[in-house]
């Protein structure tokens, strides 16, 4: 039976980030991921948005941890020449009552420690952005855009060539939990082909799980029932190159009420392009990207009171991803990540709902687990 420090479940951003500060620390490092590249699901199916940390409860980890991982991903773009943009981005209004949570979105920013944020009117919206319509905003200036692509191939190959393993097409079947280890059953090759399927299992020190959707079903392999992740399709229109003009920067309303989501909202691009997105519905199936799809004239309802002159004719559907969070379908409220070791499995740790921001959160996500990883190594 094979040896390893650390097995790594799951290959997106997170995974990625996982990996480049393991094996700069450890030897014997293997990041499996079950699909034929790395960073295939929510990692790059998003926004691409650098948050600045002004929606979460003082002091969650989301809060914590955005406020951190965005100083820290910047760095990184910067030092590693990934294509990111440090745009800032203004969060509407329109009308008195919605000025007045506008207000409150500031106050609770200001306790996360998120810097420069402030409240903005109309005169200053129309300097920044001539097309938005809105009576006051807040102007989050520590907000941007990243490449989420590039993002994960630069971590996964810095991991690399620090000596990690990276095993792409390669699915966790079994976990068993031992004295000193936990027994790893991986299968390697293409599910389709069962035939071509390779089995074997790797005796690993330390098990991180970062199955992303799939992390509630990576613990249960453990006995670990105590977390349920509910699939949430976020869908996406693009603009046509045409009107792209029609937003410079990043424009949200404020958020959903009940924490479902941010709100559609409009990001222009790396590529000079426009998304309006993501909507925000629960699904059944993990792997639902395209059923039912919902019409542009959706889309238009949701953005036209942030830019009264887009047309249905200026939309054409994009791409969806899929959240995992851990709030079911028919309740409202906050649920934090969860980055703990496993209770039973203490050689085990898990990372659980991290959805948005897990982009901007990636490398402070990695810290926190590496800490955890040393109390099992050392």
């Amino acid at each position: 039976m094979d040896r390893a420090n650390i097995v790594i479940i799951g290959g997106g951003v997170v995974g990625c980030a996982v990996a480049r500060a393991a094996s700069r620390r450890w030897s014997d490092v293997f990041l499996v991921e079950q699909t034929p590249r790395l960073g295939m699901g929510a990692s790059t199916r998003n926004s691409g948005v650098i948050h600045s940390g002004i929606y979460y409860p003082p002091g969650s980890l989301k809060a914590e941890l955005c406020v951190s991982g965005n100083k820290m991903l910047y760095e990184f773009c910067g030092a590693h020449r990934v294509p990111h943009r440090n745009s800032g981005k203004l969060v509407v209004a329109h009308g008195a009552a919605q000025e007045a949570a506008l207000a409150r979105l500031a106050e609770n920013g200001r306790a996360n420690g998120v810097e420069g944020l402030r409240l903005v009117d109309r005169a200053a919206v129309r300097a920044r952005e001539p097309h938005i319509e809105a009576t006051a905003a807040l102007w989050v200036p520590t907000t941007g855009i990243v490449s989420a692509e590039d993002a994960v191939k630069t971590l996964a190959r810095i991991a690399a060539d620090q000596g990690a393993n990276l095993l792409p097409r390669t699915r966790v079947t079994r976990l068993e939990a031992r004295a000193d280890s936990i027994a790893v059953t991986l299968a390697e090759g293409d599910e389709g082909s069962p035939g071509n399927l390779n089995e074997e299992t790797v005796e690993a020190s330390c098990v991180i799980n970062c199955a992303g959707l799939y992390a509630d079903e990576v613990a249960s392999l453990l006995g670990n029932r105590s977390y349920r992740i509910y699939p949430v399709r976020g869908e996406y229109c693009e603009v046509v190159r045409a009107k792209s003009y029609l937003v410079n920067h990043l424009v949200y309303p404020l958020p959903h009420p009940g924490g479902l989501s941010l709100g559609i909202h409009l990001t222009k691009t790396l590529w000079d392009t426009v998304l309006v997105g993501p909507t925000a519905d629960y699904i059944s199936e993990k792997d639902d990207y395209e059923r039912n799809r919902l019409p542009v004239e959706e889309f238009l309802r949701r953005a036209k009171p942030m830019l009264p002159e887009l047309a249905a004719e200026d939309l054409q559907l994009a791409y969806s991803g899929i959240r995992a969070k851990l709030v079911p379908p028919g309740q409202n409220g906050f649920a934090d990540f969860v980055i703990t070791r496993d209770p039973a499995a203490p050689r085990a740790v898990h990372l659980v709902g991290i959805e948005s921001p897990g982009l901007t959160s990636c490398l402070a996500i990695a810290d926190r687990v590496i800490s955890l990883a040393a109390e099992i190594l050392n």
